[in-house]
């Protein structure tokens, strides 16, 4: 005898998996889903040049054609920006998501904050990066290996963020910018303050494979002094030419590019000579950087607004601000604004850097943009500084950095025309980032809300 049970049962697993079908069928169906943007301007960064009324079709997180026209293909989902300006998604070439906006004490928050801090202001700050309408950065400079963590969550959808090259600790000599313990009285140290420190090319050399193997894909140096740190002077070059050759050499041999932060002429024109990517900051070169620097292709990252906003913060509120970063500051300031200007006019390659955390501490970090522009650069170069420029600094020109078949789906629109009013940019409407969106209409989507593991 065939108990009613056996049919009860076999219809149970018809019904799972019947549902099993539909719910394949359904994931099958939004993965050949087609999205379409119909765009009212669209700046084309490769041709600097302004299209309008234009479709941009997308398949998952890809590109697949950029047609004149507004086109609705039969079951795509249509995104209506034809009242908004599109661009590439933006690229900070110069950023620093682990850290914070610090207070006067400098010395208080370096024996009280651990990397384990470190993490939780840049799971913040990554999110506060792509929702202002950044969706890849390099990120220069991060302890304990948080910045490839992160970049790792982020791939897994762990967390909402851009896509990141990391160069993880900053390599430079004892004493130098990059040394944590500069000012402290002898004895104090931690561990994790040595790991990139080096004062031989055979040091230096090792330090650069530990990064590659621990997954950084950017390596940064620092051949001169620096403005937020204690004891060293922006305009010493503090790198021996045969170190800043030693992490050079080894970084391009495993793939990578070295960023330079370098202040001082010495350091910016030895750094370029020996094959650095790009000079970040750059504050007292001259003509004859510009020229060593058109010579042999590198970039310039030159951050000239948060030079601008300490110099004010020192002026109006010192109070808020170290006492050595005051002194520096105010040195260093005028100086960077007018390097820019003779840079640009120069000829000079420059993609966009801002030298930020999450925000500006007056708001955004397109305000770079904003800042880029009074000080003479046209507002389309500025915006190829920060799309097409970036990515090729970052060397991943197939995949971001325009709008095109084949390239990720990072996309953002603002109101307005940018190329008339900067400030456009400081107001992010819409971000897309490989097909996801994430902000709409000014405000965050479920998609920016999300994670998953």
């Amino acid at each position: 005898m065939i108990h009613t049970s056996f049919f009860s049962q076999r219809a149970r697993m018809m019904a799972l998996l019947a549902s099993g079908l539909i719910a394949w069928a359904s994931t099958s169906a939004a993965q050949s889903k087609t999205t379409v943007i119909h765009a009212g301007r669209m700046i084309d960064v490769l041709q600097k040049d302004v299209r309008t009324q234009v479709s941009i079709l997308i398949h998952q997180d890809r590109i697949t054609a950029v047609q004149d026209g507004f086109v609705s293909p039969e079951g795509a989902e249509i995104i209506d920006l034809s009242k908004e300006t599109v661009l590439p998604g933006l690229i900070d070439c110069h950023k620093h998501l682990t850290m914070h906006i610090g207070g006067p004490n400098a010395y208080q928050e370096l024996v009280t904050q651990t990397p384990v801090d470190d993490a939780f202001y840049a799971v913040v700050n990554a999110r506060m990066a792509l929702l202002n309408g950044f969706t890849s950065i390099r990120n220069v400079g991060a302890q304990g290996n948080v910045d490839v963590s992160l970049r790792k969550a982020i791939e897994r959808g762990m967390v909402v963020g851009p896509r990141m090259w990391v160069s993880g600790a900053i390599i430079g000599p004892t004493g130098g910018h990059s040394d944590p313990s500069d000012g402290l009285a002898p004895g104090i140290i931690h561990p994790d303050w040595e790991s990139s420190i080096a004062d031989s090319p055979l040091a230096i050399r090792k330090i650069v494979r530990e990064h590659r193997k621990y997954g950084d894909n950017l390596i940064k140096i620092v051949p001169s002094g620096g403005v937020g740190s204690i004891g060293d002077d922006p305009k010493l070059q503090l790198m021996n030419d045969d170190e800043m050759k030693s992490a050079i050499d080894t970084a391009h041999a495993l793939g990578m590019k070295v960023a330079a932060h370098a202040h001082g002429k010495l350091a910016i024109d030895s750094s370029i000579r020996l094959g650095v990517d790009s000079i970040d900051h750059g504050t007292y070169a001259d003509v004859e950087s510009f020229r060593l620097m058109k010579e042999h292709g590198t970039y310039l990252v030159p951050t000239v607004y948060v030079a601008r906003v300490l110099f004010e913060t020192a002026r109006e509120h010192p109070d808020r601000l170290p006492p050595n970063v005051i002194a520096k500051i105010q040195a260093i300031a005028p100086v960077i604004a007018s390097m820019f200007t003779n840079a640009y006019h120069a000829g000079v390659k420059i993609a966009f850097g801002t030298d930020t955390m999450g925000n500006f501490r007056t708001g955004t970090p397109a305000k770079e943009l904003t800042e880029m522009v009074r000080l003479g650069m046209s507002p389309m170069d500025a915006l190829v500084s920060a799309t097409q420029s970036g990515a090729d600094l970052i060397g991943d020109s197939e995949d971001i950095g325009s709008l095109q078949p084949g390239h990720f789906a990072d996309i953002i629109a603002v109101q307005g025309d940018p190329l008339e009013d900067m400030t456009r940019m400081e107001h992010v409407q819409f971000v897309m980032k490989g097909g996801v969106i994430y902000k709409m209409n000014g405000a965050p989507t479920p998609g920016a809300l999300e994670t998953k593991y």
